[in-house]
């Protein structure tokens, strides 16, 4: 690992728990996505909203497990 790839990962490790998982999110996402495809501004925009619902508390979130079963079962 270079220096400064180490300095940025214990300068995140010092973060609340919160930002953490941000900031490894973030990160994540950007190897999801292939360079060439960019998102339309209508759906970054359905994104930033749900975003936005979960981190106001206004959505209710389900485990990805117990929706599969349940959708499993029904068929």
């Amino acid at each position: 690992m270079n220096a400064d790839a180490e300095k940025i990962v214990l300068d995140a490790l010092e973060l609340p728990p919160a930002m953490r998982a941000f900031i490894a999110e973030k990160l994540i996402e950007s190897l999801d996505v292939e360079p060439s495809k960019s998102l339309s501004p209508e759906w970054k925009a359905t994104i930033r909203k749900r975003c936005e619902e979960i981190d106001q508390g206004l959505t209710q979130l389900r485990d990805a497990e117990a929706v599969f079963s349940k959708a499993s079962k029904s068929l």
